[in-house]
């Protein structure tokens, strides 16, 4: 990781650590679970919460092309960094309870969801919204990879029943800071819109 991402990062913790949910970008360990069952195949990928772009460039490893990269993010100097270091990617300075929205005017669907967001911090209502969104703008057969510094899902089990969706956890980065669970979530029934 380079310096000057932990230093971007570590100005944005201390400036809102409730926001950005953890005091460093995620590790080499993380970023490879997050994103192993990405292929070309998978076209278009949002990534929510996309910080300094270490997802990102994983992404592009991975084969995605920067045009297919939907970037939310709704700190404003890291959607600033995102756009000077990926200038073909769509950046969406917003709160990802919005994306929804954005997402149905444009018709746009994608293949997977990444998500960096800290969703043990945020009120259930705010992250159903996410979720909502998140598979109103998914392909029937599109996941939502999302990783938590617990050992459940981050999504409440109430939650996942009543948006017809399943959790499987898909492995533990040890060599991360903090270790990290990464969980990756999709729809239980075939045809169902994401929407309760």
């Amino acid at each position: 990781m380079p310096t000057n991402d932990l230093l971007h990062f570590l100005r944005r913790w201390f400036a809102d650590p409730a926001r950005i949910g953890a005091i460093a970008p995620s590790g080499r360990a993380l970023v490879h679970l997050m994103t192993r069952e990405i292929t070309p195949a998978t076209r278009r990928v949002i990534e929510l919460g996309a910080g300094t772009g270490v997802f990102t460039r994983a992404l592009l490893a991975r084969g995605i092309h920067e045009a297919d990269l939907v970037l939310v993010e709704q700190d404003a100097a890291f959607a600033a960094l995102l756009r000077e270091r990926f200038p073909r990617a769509q950046v969406l300075r917003m709160d990802a309870a919005g994306l929804g929205d954005w997402l149905r005017a444009r018709r746009l669907r994608a293949g997977a969801v990444v998500s960096g967001l800290p969703l043990l911090n945020f009120a259930p209502a705010r992250v159903d919204a996410i979720l909502e969104g998140a598979f109103d703008g998914l392909r029937e057969d599109g996941a939502f990879f999302q990783f938590t510094y617990g050992v459940r899902c981050p999504v409440p089990a109430h939650a996942l029943d009543r948006l017809d969706l399943r959790s499987t956890r898909i492995g533990f980065a040890v060599r991360n800071l903090p270790p990290a669970t990464v969980h990756r979530i999709r729809r239980r029934s075939p045809g169902h819109a994401g929407r309760a």
